[in-house]
């Protein structure tokens, strides 16, 4: 690999664009439609054949979760803005009710495609011998066992629910599943509408008895369907349809709650019962069923999507088998860092040494999790302080976290309650560390605190030594499985003051002055980018190197892409690695014509936040000022959570993120997207024969810069400086 094929960032030739309104809400791409877009990137990974097949069928059912996710939270909102008679436009001039009919139509193409996607991959599951049967398909001796299973694991947890004046049409929670059915009994042929919900404690997929290397299931609708005459026993069934409910999934929550945690109870309760926003149901459903099941869950016909194939594509990932690793990604073991291994695990000592930035999860989110268990049972640790947004249900860190103060050290964990489908988790692990002793504060009701934070305090001699972790993602030992972040391991004094004025600014609204190598929203986080933005179109007009690299999961805060659009008119030239919403319109002629934007979609989600800028001395340089960040470029992150933006001083630290990350980055091929001025992305092309560089496969097979430890740093592949 030449360096030039590493640091591929060329800009195409900028397009004039005279149908937009460049000075006005037509430099702004919409929000919703964009994310549809990453949605449709997503779903495309289930085709690309370079993928392994029981992968391709995860992405299926990731899209299918992420559209149903969409529907909950953002068209739920936009519905509400619609009925309450909201014209606003949104920044890019769509008004809400415009907003949905170009989502519906969107989705509905969407929707069609996992349909017709799914078709292609069962068939060459089928030929893995990886089949999903129908139930006319089944011997007598399948059907022995099917009746054996029904018997014992699935027809204890049915509810099947006659539908009449006695029976009123019950209620149907979030993602509810169920088979509505027009049955006529025997005796006197008197019809009857029965609901069977379809229970989500058992697995949606039976598997079957087979031969040696053939695996073989039946759905569980299909299952319940070949045993209605035992449900509803003197009854012949007349007519059947499957359908699943989506509802609005927004919280309210009261802004003067005296008890922030039991409001929250209360509204996830309410959020239960939320307003179905969509319906969707078998193409064949009988007419009358159709309209009963409208009629009584409050559905118009904009709202129903009639599915010609499977419901429920999100269930698709039971099918994803362990037992068949040549149809998965290749194995792979994150990284101990080298470091750490030095000093026998002693991640004090290894932080000691010098700052260390891990990327997971090419290095194991592990050693996260044993710089919380290191500090709950270390003699010399007093005190330790943390932010919780995401956590796993059995989380290790909590685990420590208590652990710590029953031993009697102080502990001060954030929790923040507002963390979307984590709501309940949290709770549980709020009063759990409670019952250990620990303090625990939820920060401010009207703000997220979305930070990644943590410190232990250390007494080292005479002194008192702060270690502090920062992070661009949640302290989820899961999720880091998956997701590329990035940890910092720092004792630098600081940075160690700059948490604690944060900590203090959670736990008692003391707003933090001085901050060394922090800014924080919503108090300077967004200003400071703004300036260094400016000062980088400054460098341009002095006829300096002026550069900006940046990757984030979103950017769709209007200030920030003016000023974007205001370096680039200036000579900047920026590239951005964006994964998901993006509001920018790169490459047009006066507005936009030195910025790039690329998507990355692959094996692991991108998900770190860096910023680097040039200052002065073109990228990469050692002059760049460089900051990792928890916050995309949204309005909600920058105005309305606490969030950190931390500049990197240390000179191997930032020579990893700007030589290392954000270069393989912006040279991956393999699985990236570019995104045109219209808003639409088309992958990367790679000619025929030639290799497609991988940051993926990079990561995987090369240690990070400031992991390394007595093995030295030689083997790192070298890349281009510029030099001052």
């Amino acid at each position: 690999m030449t360096q030039a094929d590493f640091l591929k960032s060329d800009l195409p030739a900028p397009v004039e664009m005279p149908d937009l309104d460049l000075t006005g809400p037509g430099r702004f791409f919409n929000r919703e439609l964009s994310w549809l877009g990453f949605n449709w990137r997503v779903l495309e990974e289930s085709e690309n054949p370079r993928v392994p097949l029981l992968e391709r069928l995860r992405f299926l059912s990731i899209s299918a979760t992420n559209l149903d996710e969409f529907y909950t939270v953002r068209v739920a909102g936009l519905r509400e803005l619609v009925r309450e008679g909201h014209t606003t436009p949104a920044a890019d001039g769509l008004t809400p009710a415009e907003q949905l009919v170009l989502i519906n139509e969107d989705a509905r193409n969407l929707m069609n495609a996992q349909q017709r996607i799914f078709s292609q991959i069962r068939a060459e599951m089928e030929g893995e011998n990886i089949v999903l049967l129908e139930r006319d398909a089944l011997s007598d001796e399948d059907k022995a066992f099917l009746n054996d299973q029904f018997l014992n694991k699935v027809f204890p947890v049915l509810s099947p629910l006659a539908i009449d004046p006695a029976h009123p049409f019950p209620f149907i929670p979030n993602t509810g599943f169920s088979l509505a059915l027009r049955l006529e009994r025997l005796r006197d042929k008197r019809p009857l509408m029965a609901l069977l919900p379809i229970p989500n404690q058992v697995s949606r997929f039976i598997p079957l008895p087979s031969g040696a290397g053939i695996h073989r299931f039946l759905s569980l609708e299909e299952l319940l369907i070949l045993h209605l005459e035992s449900m509803f026993p003197g009854y012949k069934p007349k007519g059947h349809c499957t359908f699943r409910v989506l509802r609005d999934s927004d919280l309210e929550v009261e802004d003067e709650a005296e008890d922030l945690v039991r409001e929250f109870e209360v509204a996830l309760k309410r959020r239960r019962r939320g307003e179905v926003v969509r319906l969707k149901i078998s193409a064949d459903a009988p007419e009358n069923l159709k309209s009963v099941v409208m009629r009584e869950l409050h559905v118009s016909e904009d709202e129903v999507v009639e599915v010609d194939g499977m419901l429920g594509i999100a269930d698709l990932k039971e099918l994803v088998l362990d037992v068949r690793p040549d149809l998965l990604w290749p194995s792979f073991t994150p990284r101990v860092p080298e470091r750490v291994q030095d000093h026998d695990g002693d991640m004090f000592a290894a932080i000691r040494q010098k700052d260390m930035l891990l990327h997971h999860p090419y290095e194991t989110f592990d050693m996260v999790v044993r710089f919380l268990e290191q500090a709950a049972h270390d003699p010399d640790v007093v005190a330790i302080k943390q932010t919780l947004y995401r956590t796993s249900r059995h989380s290790p860190i909590v685990e420590a976290l208590c652990e710590a103060a029953e031993d009697g050290k102080s502990v001060t964990a954030l929790v923040e309650l507002k963390a979307r489908f984590d709501e309940a988790a949290n709770i549980r692990q709020s009063r759990r560390l409670e019952r250990a002793g620990a303090h625990v504060v939820y920060g401010f009701l009207d703000l997220k605190t979305h930070a990644k934070i943590s410190t232990v305090v250390r007494r080292e001699g005479d002194n008192l030594v702060t270690y502090t972790h920062y992070g661009t993602g949640n302290y989820h030992p899961i999720t880091a499985r998956i997701y590329t972040d990035l940890s910092l391991f720092t004792c630098d004094a600081d940075l160690g003051r700059d948490a604690t004025k944060v900590f203090n600014y959670l736990s008692g609204y003391v707003e933090p002055e001085k901050l060394e190598n922090l800014a924080i929203s919503p108090i300077s986080l967004k200003s400071r980018l703004l300036e260094m933005i400016a000062a980088e179109a400054e460098f341009a007009r002095a006829g300096k190197p002026a550069e900006i690299w940046a990757k984030m999961n979103a950017l769709i805060e209007p200030d920030v892409i003016d000023a974007l659009y205001a370096a680039s008119c200036a000579g900047v030239k920026i590239n951005l690695v964006v994964r998901g919403i993006c509001g920018i319109r790169p490459g047009i002629k006066g507005l936009s014509e030195n910025i790039r934007v690329k998507s990355i979609v692959g094996r692991f989600l991108e998900h770190s936040r860096i910023v680097c800028f040039a200052n002065g001395a073109g990228l990469p340089s050692k002059k760049a000022r460089v900051f990792i960040s928890s916050a995309d470029w949204m309005g909600r992150n920058l105005i309305r959570r606490v969030e950190t933006l931390v500049e990197i001083k240390n000179a191997t630290v930032k020579a990893q993120i700007v030589n290392q990350v954000m270069a393989a980055n912006l040279a991956d091929v393999a699985q990236s997207w570019i995104m045109a001025p219209d808003g639409s992305f088309r992958r990367d092309p790679v000619p025929e024969g030639s290799f497609a560089f991988s940051c993926h496969r990079f990561f995987m097979e090369n240690p990070s810069l400031s992991g390394r430890g007595s093995a030295g740093a030689a083997d790192v592949p070298k890349l281009t400086h510029t030099e001052d």
